[in-house]
C-alpha cells in the first residue's frame, strides 16, 4: 500500500478503522447489555446459536471469533446458569453440541433488542444496496485474511 501522505497513515489504513469500529461497537454494546447480566463473550456465544439450534463449542468459537478455551469457559458458565444445554452430536459421538435453553433464548431476545437499536442507529441511513456492498467487501477481506 502506497501512502501519499505518511502523516495521515492511520486515516488511510483500513485495519485502523476496523479495530476502531470494533472497539466502539463493543463499548456501546457492553454498556447496554451489562445491566441485563450479559457480557460480550456470552453475547457472542448466544448469537452464534441464533441461526443454528445446535453447534459444537469449536463452531461457536469460530463464529464468535473467540479462542476455544475462552469459549469453553463461557459455555460452562452459561450451562451452570441454565442458559444452554448440551448433547452428544447424533452423527459423531465425539462432539458435544450446545443449544440455548428457553431461558437462554429469552435472554438472547432481550439482548438482541439492544443490539438491533445500535444497528439501526449506526446503519439506519444506509440503503440496502450500501449495506450489501459493505457486507460483501468485509466478507471478501475476511476470506482473504483467512487464507494467509
Amino acid at each position: 500500500m502506497q501512502q501519499d501522505n505518511p502523516d495521515k497513515f492511520k486515516e488511510n489504513w483500513p485495519f485502523f478503522w476496523v479495530t476502531q469500529i470494533n472497539a466502539a461497537y463493543a463499548n456501546v454494546l457492553e454498556k447496554r447489555i451489562k445491566p441485563l447480566g450479559v457480557d460480550l463473550p456470552r453475547w457472542r456465544a448466544m448469537m452464534s446459536l441464533y441461526e443454528d439450534e445446535y453447534l459444537s463449542v469449536s463452531e461457536i468459537a469460530e463464529f464468535s471469533a473467540q479462542k476455544l478455551n475462552t469459549t469453553t469457559k463461557v459455555i460452562q458458565r452459561m450451562l451452570s446458569d441454565g442458559l444452554v444445554s448440551t448433547r452428544v452430536r447424533p452423527s459423531d459421538g465425539r462432539v458435544t453440541e450446545v443449544c440455548l435453553t428457553d431461558k437462554g433464548e429469552r435472554l438472547r431476545k432481550d439482548v438482541f433488542v439492544e443490539a438491533q437499536d445500535i444497528f439501526e442507529s449506526t446503519f439506519g441511513t444506509f440503503s440496502s444496496e450500501e449495506l450489501n456492498q459493505l457486507n460483501s467487501s468485509l466478507s471478501q477481506i475476511h476470506r482473504r485474511l483467512k487464507k494467509l
